[in-house]
């Protein structure tokens, strides 16, 4: 008991260091270095594993700048009484609306980068595919024409025999070349590849520099404009009174049991009417305020998420779409092309026929549309989108109920940070109710007057009905 109760005093001596800007003595000074330490010791870590895991930065330069912001970030906390509200303001803002936003924006890019990129490759690696079979073909387209060269020199040598006469020899030589003009073929090819290429080229370049800068950039960029809106809330907080200030805390309750005391005005307990405009703080129940609020966090993820939803299965079809196309390609048999000739010869002698000879030869042959090495081969990289969508996401299921909630507890972070601030403010409050109290009563007082009045016959006819109050 007496370590725990050692324990619940420090950890007591410790906000209240962390939160205030008294650091008199060498107790005070010692607790509030070392819990300053422990933030900074968190923020090196997550820093360090940025810089080796997303930037791929040399693991002694992450290391040297990990240990250099930790340092900074040590003696910033220990000296600045803001920085460290800021600080903690900036862990509550994981769970706010600009958070939300952050999250849903990551997202976004997570998904159309990662699925245009893949969407990208495989058109790509398609069209490759089908100039790298025209290119194949260009031997082939040949090959028809060597097989009718042969057929005519067959043919020739057996009119050769018919022709030698044996009185007068005939001798013939048929020279046949196949030859076919391709240059222009392949020039259009090539033109072909070349543009592939550029246009790959320039939309490779764009979606890495686009990536390099969500990479680099924007948790950087992320990060300044939160803090922003955090200063901005301090101010807010610090200069009007008016920001934000319809919440009963404990230390109102506190100045309002003083107020009693005193035999001053009190506005505690609120009535059923003022506890609606003036929820206490912090309070555990949801209500109709919250519960909008609720809805109002969820409307864009559910917006967001069909986008992704339409994103990946856009590129989840054409995926599939290049494999069945693959797939029957490659089953697809060569076809063949028959090309049989025969030649019947008859020698007559006078109109009496003396021989017949029948010549026959096979000049088939077979051709295959797609070439096997040809083909493409689509790629599904569904883990690249998925994993981080869904880290996403159940952070923002996380955050949605938490969310409505997150006002409360930076006005109680601001609260416990600027006390004077919160003092005026709860003044101030505290005037506002009883003024619109008294605002009230009176227009209360009015009506229930002007009732009075009308239901008085002196009203209607004051010659006939005169008023025994005002007659003299």
């Amino acid at each position: 008991m007496t370590v725990i109760r050692g324990l619940i005093d420090m950890r007591i001596l410790a906000v209240d260091v962390f939160t205030s800007c008294n650091r008199e003595g060498f107790r005070r000074t010692t607790v509030l270095l070392f819990t300053c330490v422990f933030p900074s010791l968190i923020f090196s870590a997550l820093l360090l594993l940025y810089l080796l895991y997303t930037l791929t930065c040399d693991a002694a330069v992450s290391t040297g700048i990990a240990a250099l912001h930790g340092v900074v970030l040590t003696f910033a906390l220990f000296l600045s009484h803001r920085l460290r509200c800021m600080l903690t303001l900036l862990v509550i803002s994981l769970f706010t609306k600009k958070s939300r936003s952050l999250l849903l924006t990551a997202g976004t890019s997570v998904v159309v980068l990662g699925n245009i990129r893949n969407t990208l490759e495989n058109i790509t690696d398609l069209v490759r595919s089908v100039i790298c079979n025209l290119r194949a073909k260009q031997a082939s387209v040949v090959a028809p024409f060597r097989k009718y060269v042969d057929m005519l020199k067959w043919l020739a040598n057996l009119l050769q025999g018919v022709t030698d006469l044996k009185v007068v020899n005939l001798d013939s030589q048929l020279k046949i070349s196949p030859k076919v003009d391709l240059k222009h073929f392949q020039e259009r090819l090539n033109q072909a590849e070349l543009k592939l290429n550029q246009s790959v080229k320039y939309a490779v370049t764009f979606i890495n520099m686009v990536s390099s800068v969500k990479e680099h950039v924007y948790p950087t960029l992320s990060l300044l404009v939160l803090m922003i809106f955090i200063a901005l809330h301090i101010r807010n907080y610090c200069s009007d009174k008016m920001y934000k200030n319809n919440f009963i805390s404990s230390k109102f309750t506190h100045f309002d049991k003083k107020q009693k005391a005193e035999g001053k005005q009190h506005v505690l307990p609120l009535t059923s009417e003022e506890e609606k405009l003036y929820p206490c703080l912090p309070s555990f129940r949801p209500t109709a305020r919250e519960g909008k609020a609720l809805v109002k966090f969820g409307i864009p993820i559910i917006s967001h998420l069909v986008a992704w939803v339409i994103f990946i299965t856009v590129d989840a079809l054409f995926y599939y779409i290049v494999v069945i196309i693959t797939t029957k390609l490659s089953e697809l048999e060569p076809f063949q092309v028959p090309l049989l000739l025969s030649l019947k010869g008859v020698a007559t002698l006078i109109g009496v026929q003396l021989s017949e000879e029948n010549h026959q030869k096979d000049f088939s042959y077979s051709m295959t549309l797609f070439e096997s090495q040809c083909l493409p081969k689509p790629k599904l990289l569904l883990n690249n989108t998925l994993v981080p969508l869904t880290t996403i996401l159940l952070t923002l299921l996380i955050m949605a109920p938490l969310a409505a909630k997150m006002v409360q507890m930076r006005l109680m972070v601001c609260e416990k940070f600027y006390c004077k601030a919160a003092e005026e403010r709860i003044k101030y409050l505290h005037a506002k109710i009883l003024r619109k109290r008294l605002k009230k009563r009176r227009d209360k007082e009015n009506s229930n007057t002007s009732t009075l009045l009308i239901t008085k016959l002196h009203f209607w006819c004051p010659l006939l009905f005169p008023d025994e109050d005002n007659i003299v």
